[in-house]
């Protein structure tokens, strides 16, 4: 076996000894998980634990099961179980793209105690179905909770980006790089509002670059596609 097969078998090696330490851990999370509902069932955090880390493993039927199942034991003991377990199963819709499905649950709590996380996750679920209006709205509802709150502000920038308010999507931007200077994906986003605003950018894409490769690497099309609209844009001028 010559000095290149070898390192290609010692990789695959690796890849393989990693992925069974996962499993590993992620068959003794989830013995624990089940082990706790066992030893506690009259809390109902223990099945929302489990639901979510299902959500983690990607088994979104078991999860919806279990939330559902949890839903019919707690939700008339205690209004604090009922919500929690709702916005459970709104994140288990969600996660499994089923976007329609989650808002439907996270509108049934935009008048409880967790309303903020409802408003965060019904803007994220308009994001993916690219209703970015509606997500504005929601972000906007949900940052007149928590004003300073980076995940919101990014939420409303990036829905303002999307809809191609640039003015207003740099004002939120830079409320987030307030709090997270070094965030590589807010960097990188408010750079492409700074190349249409005719500001300067080189910095963010610097930092973006530097913190988030992943990100700036797969940006590179919105990048080009940036650059063109800039051409068009100045060519009319």
């Amino acid at each position: 076996m010559d000095q290149k097969s070898q390192e290609i078998k010692e990789k695959q090696q690796a890849v393989e000894k990693k992925r069974e330490e996962q499993q590993k851990k992620a068959d003794e999370t989830l013995h624990k998980l089940v082990e706790d509902i066992d030893n506690h069932p009259d809390d109902y955090r223990t099945y929302y634990d489990l639901g979510s880390f299902l959500v983690q493993l990607h088994n979104y039927t078991q999860a919806e099961e279990l939330m559902m199942k949890a839903l019919g034991l707690f939700a008339d003991r205690s209004k604090k179980a009922k919500e929690t377990l709702v916005y459970g199963l709104g994140n288990v819709y969600y996660a499994a793209g089923e976007y329609d499905k989650a808002i439907e649950q996270f509108n049934n709590l935009s008048d409880g105690d967790m309303k903020t996380d409802a408003y965060i996750m019904l803007a994220q679920s308009y994001m993916a179905k690219e209703d970015y209006k509606k997500a504005v709205v929601f972000a906007l509802t949900a940052q007149g909770f928590r004003r300073q709150d980076p995940e919101i502000n990014y939420l409303l920038a990036s829905s303002l980006l999307a809809l191609g308010n640039f003015s207003e999507a740099a004002e939120f931007y830079d409320k987030v790089l307030q709090a997270k200077p070094k965030d590589g994906k807010a960097n990188f986003d408010r750079g492409i509002v700074a190349m249409v605003l005719e500001e300067d950018f080189n910095q963010y894409f610097e930092i973006a670059k530097r913190e988030d490769p992943k990100y700036f690497e797969k940006g590179q099309k919105r990048l080009a596609d940036i650059e063109k609209f800039i051409q068009v844009k100045n060519g009319k001028k």
